[in-house]
C-alpha cells in the first residue's frame, strides 16, 4: 500500500516538474523567435535604406518614389513577421495548455482509479478472510460428522450380525415348516406357487374387467351428455356441400371430326398432349366426348384447359399444344395461388406462409375416398373453430384450433415424394414454414401417429372424423367395403360361443347371436365388451360401431 502511495505521489511531483520546465521551455523559444525576426526585419531595413541613399544620388526624381516604395514595403514585411511571430506564439501556448489540462484530466483518473482498485481489494480480502472462517468451520463440522459415522457405523455393523443370525434361524424354521405342510398338502412348493398364481390371475382378470366396464360406464354416463352436446350444436351451426371428384374427366366435343384432329397423323397430336400434360387421353366410340384419365387431378385440368384452348383455336399441333400447355400450367398455378389465398380471406387465417397457401389451393383439385380435400379441409377447420369455442377456449386458441384443422391433410398434396405417412409430411411442412408448435403437433397426431400433447390436437381428430364420417361425404370402393365387412364378423366368429355374426347398417353395427348353452347373461355382457375393444384395436373405419350381443333361451319339448 505505501508503496503504491509512494509511486502516486513520484507520478504527480514528475508531471508538475515537467509542466514547469516545458512552460520555461516554450516562452524561452517564443521570445528567441521574436529577437530573431526583427534582427531580421532591421537589416532588411538598413540594405533598404543604403539602396535607396544610391538610387537618390543617381536620380532625384526616381529616389523619391523608390524610397517611398521601400519604405512602405518594409513596412508591410515588419507587420507580416510581427503577426506570424504572434501566431506561432499563440498556438504554442495553447498546445501547451491542452497537454496541461490532459495531463491533469490523466493524473485524476489515475488517482480515482488507484482508489477504486484499493477499496476493491479490501473488500474481497475482507471476503476472503469470511471464506476461511466459514471453511474452518465448515471443516470441524465434518471432523465430527465423520466421528459421529464410525460410532454409528460400528453399531450397524453390531446390529447386522444380530439380524443376519436371526435370518439363518427362521430360514431353518421356514425349511421345517415347508416341508411339514407339502407332507400334509402332498404337493411341492412350486405347484402350489402355479396353482396360487392361476387363481390371482383368474380373479385379477374378472375384477380388472369388471373395473373397466364400471369405469367405462361412469364415464360414459358423465362424459356422454356433454359431448354430444358439443358435437349436435356444432353440427347444427355446420352445414357442408356433397362433393365428388373421379379420377377421369369428361372432354365434350361438338362433333366427332374433331377427334382425327386432335389424334392427327400418326397420333402425334395426342401423343404431344400426353407428354407435354403427363395425362392419359381415351378416343374411344364414345360420341362428342374425350375421356381424360390421370390419378393427378392438376395434371387432368391442365390436359382440359388445353384441349379447350386447342379446339377453340383450331390449330393443333405439337409446337402448338407445348405452348399452351406451358401457358395453361402457368394460369393454373396463378390460379391456385388464388383458390389458397381466398379460402384464408374466407376463413379469416393470417400470417400462412405462400408455400402453404399454395399448397391449401391445391387442395381444390385433390380429393380423398371422394370426398373434395380442400372442402373437408374448410369442414374440419369450421368445425374445430365450433367446438372449441363450445368448449370455452379463448379466442387464441379458437384461431390456433381452426389453422390446425385447415391444414391437417397438407400433406396429402406436398410437391415432393416422401416414404411417410401424409399426418407426418404434414408436420414436418408446418415446422419448416415456422407454424406454431400446437398446429404442428396436431396435423401430425390426428392419425395417433405422435403422442397428441394439447387439447387441440384431439379436438381436430375429432372433427377430421366427423367431416369424413359423415353419410355422404366419403365413397367406399365395394371390394374394401366388402372386405372390412367380413373382417368384422370374422371377427365376432372368432370368440367361443358365437353362433352367427351379421354386420348391419353399412357397417356401423354388428349383431352377434350366442348359443344360450355356452353362454351365460353375465358372459354376454363381457364378449359384447370384448368384442368391441377387439374391434378397436384391430381395425380402421369411420365413425363408431354398435356391438349388439344376442342370447336366446328356447325350452322345446314334443307331446306324442
Amino acid at each position: 500500500m505505501d508503496i503504491g502511495i509512494g509511486i502516486g505521489i513520484g507520478l504527480v511531483v514528475g508531471v508538475i516538474v515537467g509542466y514547469i520546465i516545458m512552460n520555461y521551455l516554450a516562452k524561452t523559444k517564443a521570445s528567441a523567435r521574436v529577437e530573431e525576426m526583427n534582427a531580421k526585419a532591421d537589416h532588411e531595413i538598413k540594405e533598404a535604406r543604403l539602396s535607396a541613399q544610391r538610387l537618390v544620388d543617381e536620380a532625384q526624381v526616381k529616389a523619391e518614389k523608390i524610397t517611398s516604395k521601400a519604405e512602405f514595403h518594409n513596412e508591410k514585411i515588419k507587420q507580416k513577421k510581427i503577426q506570424e511571430a504572434k501566431d506561432r506564439f499563440a498556438r504554442l501556448k495553447t498546445e501547451f495548455e491542452q497537454h496541461k489540462s490532459s495531463h491533469i484530466v490523466e493524473m485524476k483518473d489515475r488517482e480515482i482509479e488507484i482508489k477504486t482498485q484499493e477499496n476493491e481489494l479490501k473488500q474481497k480480502l475482507d471476503k476472503f478472510e469470511d471464506k476461511v472462517k466459514w471453511l474452518d468451520g465448515q471443516k470441524q463440522e465434518l471432523e465430527q460428522k465423520e466421528t459421529d459415522i464410525k460410532v454409528v457405523r460400528e453399531n450397524l455393523d453390531t446390529q447386522l450380525k444380530i439380524v443376519a443370525k436371526k435370518k439363518e434361524d427362521l430360514d431353518m424354521a421356514n425349511e421345517l415348516r415347508i416341508k411339514e405342510l407339502e407332507s400334509l398338502a402332498k404337493l411341492s412348493e412350486q405347484e402350489a406357487k402355479d396353482m396360487l398364481l392361476e387363481a390371482v390371475k383368474a380373479k385379477a382378470e374378472t375384477d380388472a374387467m369388471a373395473v373397466i366396464k364400471e369405469t367405462i360406464e361412469e364415464a360414459k354416463v358423465t362424459a356422454n351428455k356433454e359431448a354430444k352436446k358439443i358435437v349436435i350444436q356444432t353440427i347444427q351451426r355446420m352445414c357442408a356441400e356433397y362433393t365428388i371428384e373421379n379420377t377421369v374427366s369428361v372432354f365434350n366435343l361438338e362433333s366427332d371430326d374433331l377427334k382425327g384432329q386432335i389424334i392427327g397423323r400418326e397420333g402425334r397430336n395426342i401423343r404431344a398432349l400426353e407428354a407435354a400434360t403427363g395425362a392419359e387421353i381415351v378416343v374411344d366410340d364414345t360420341p362428342e366426348a374425350i375421356v381424360i384419365s390421370s390419378f393427378d387431378p392438376i395434371r387432368r385440368e391442365v390436359c382440359r384447359l388445353a384441349l379447350k384452348r386447342l379446339v377453340a383455336d383450331g390449330r393443333i399441333h405439337p409446337a402448338r399444344i407445348e405452348e399452351v400447355v406451358t401457358k395453361t400450367k402457368r394460369q393454373l398455378d396463378e390460379q391456385i395461388v388464388e383458390i389458397g389465398q381466398r379460402t384464408m380471406i374466407e376463413l379469416d387465417i393470417h400470417g400462412l406462409d405462400a408455400y402453404l397457401v399454395k399448397m391449401v389451393g391445391r387442395m381444390r383439385y385433390r380429393s380423398s375416398y371422394g370426398q373434395n380435400l380442400l372442402k373437408h379441409s374448410i369442414e374440419t377447420a369450421n368445425l374445430c373453430a365450433v367446438m372449441a369455442a363450445e368448449m370455452g377456449l379463448n379466442t387464441k386458441q379458437v384461431k390456433l384450433a381452426k389453422r390446425a384443422g385447415l391444414l391437417h391433410d397438407i400433406g396429402k398434396v406436398a410437391e415432393e415424394e416422401s416414404e411417410l405417412s401424409h399426418a407426418l409430411l404434414g408436420m414436418e411442412l408446418c415446422k419448416k414454414y415456422k407454424e406454431n408448435p400446437v398446429v404442428c403437433n396436431a396435423v401430425g397426431a390426428h392419425h395417433d401417429e405422435v403422442e397428441m400433447n394439447n387439447i387441440i390436437s384431439p379436438l381436430v381428430q375429432a372433427c377430421d372424423a366427423i367431416s369424413g364420417a359423415r353419410p355422404g361425404a366419403r365413397r367406399e370402393i365395394l371390394e374394401s367395403y366388402l372386405k372390412r365387412i367380413g373382417e368384422l364378423e370374422e371377427l365376432a366368429l372368432s370368440h367361443d360361443g358365437v353362433q352367427k355374426a351379421y354386420a348391419m347398417q353399412a357397417g356401423r353395427e354388428l349383431r352377434v347371436i350366442v348359443e344360450s348353452e355356452k353362454v351365460t347373461d353375465q358372459y354376454a355382457d363381457d364378449l359384447s365388451f370384448m368384442i368391441s375393444q377387439k374391434i378397436q384395436d384391430e381395425m380402421q373405419y369411420p365413425g363408431q360401431i354398435k356391438v349388439t350381443v344376442i342370447r336366446e333361451k328356447r325350452a322345446v319339448t314334443f307331446a306324442r
